[in-house]
């Protein structure tokens, strides 16, 4: 948390200029909105797009708001470049996981930057694990506490298909944000190994769960 730095005013800016132009415009949120049937029809780059559409005003402040918590931790260990392949890794892979779950109900659709500021804020919590992140604004947890509780809720909530909620893209933007910051930080798995190993605890499951037909 703290000054916001030029690279996540840009990002912030894209979302809420791509966001406000799809609230006036239905034609333009259609044609960059995630949706199966465009995609296998080859619109691949809705996959991309419609990270930075948004339902509502809401959903985009939530997602832009929590980016903003989250961002200066990415920036300061991984540079504004690094962040950016986080970001937009997270972004596509999150989107990747909804197809490959929902690639046979062409009726499917999302929006949202949920994917990728989710993969910015398994990165932070990567990088630092003794944060301490407020549950609801109010309740101290530690971050390694939230990711792995969170990432299992989302399994959870993959399996029931709770709400009206990606619960796929947010687990595979996760995933990315994950695997790129051990790559572009492999010291991460000297200093903080333990928490490599429990956040990898959840995507094995969710990897024996879909294997086994259950998810």
């Amino acid at each position: 948390m703290g000054d916001l730095s030029v690279v996540t005013i840009i990002v912030i800016a894209i979302n809420v200029i791509v966001s406000f132009k799809g609230f006036s415009d239905n034609g333009f949120f259609e044609k960059y909105k995630f949706n199966v049937a465009d995609i296998k029809g080859g619109a691949k780059y809705q996959i991309l797009t419609s990270g930075f559409l948004h339902v509502n005003t809401s959903h985009l402040f939530v997602n832009m708001l929590t980016l903003y918590f989250f961002s200066n931790v990415v920036l300061g260990y991984l540079g504004p470049l690094g962040f950016l392949l986080v970001y937009l890794a997270s972004l596509i892979v999150g989107n990747l996981l909804s197809y490959f779950f929902h690639k046979n109900d062409n009726a499917y659709t999302a929006v949202g930057a949920s994917g990728a500021v989710m993969g910015i804020l398994y990165s932070a919590i990567l990088l630092r694990p003794d944060m301490m992140l407020g549950l609801f604004f109010i309740i101290p947890v530690p971050a390694y506490v939230f990711g792995i509780g969170y990432l299992f809720y989302t399994i959870y909530g993959m399996k029931r298909q709770l709400g009206n909620i990606g619960h796929d893209a947010h687990f595979g933007g996760a995933v990315g944000g994950y695997m790129l910051t051990l790559i572009l930080a492999p010291w991460v798995f000297q200093e903080h190994l333990l928490m490599v190993i429990l956040l990898a605890v959840p995507i094995l499951i969710l990897f024996i769960l879909q294997k086994a037909g259950k998810i």
